[in-house]
């Protein structure tokens, strides 16, 4: 089973509940890493908690949600075995898995429809990392 880390703040919390929803009713094993309600709270508290995870390898990919998704995905990326993307759009999902191999991904709620979120983390979840040409550019990321 595949194991997906979930976070968000209080601006992505709408949508965490559906998108655990569905990744549960495709077979995917999740952790919910918080936050667990709709009042205000600090991105990073759940972020770093994420990206921990997934750079640990205890899970494969992660997602993390607030209301630009910029907080969450320039938190992520402070993480050297993070490549956190900012998905905004369908077409933009299979990109950051094919070209930069993202493993995490994050949605700005306030500016996508649940629909286009769950359509977009099909996609990222469902694309392989391309490598060859790709993975030449991956390697020179880190610091």
């Amino acid at each position: 089973m595949r194991k997906i880390a979930i976070g968000s703040d209080h601006a992505g919390f709408p949508y965490k509940q559906p998108i655990i929803t569905w990744l549960t009713e495709n077979g995917f094993e999740v952790k919910d890493f918080g936050t667990y309600s709709d009042q205000s709270a600090d991105y990073a508290d759940f972020a770093h908690p994420v990206a921990n995870a997934v750079e640990s390898a205890a899970f494969e990919k992660g997602i993390l949600l607030c209301g630009s998704g910029q907080g969450v995905c320039m938190t992520a990326n402070k993480h050297q075995g993070i490549r956190a993307s900012l998905v905004w759009d369908v077409a933009l999902a299979p990109l950051a898995r094919q070209h930069n191999d993202s493993n995490i991904v994050c949605f700005p709620v306030r500016f996508i429809s649940l629909e286009t979120a769950i359509s977009a983390l099909e996609a990222f979840l469902s694309t392989e990392f391309e490598g060859g040409r790709h993975q030449l550019r991956v390697n020179k990321m880190s610091c």
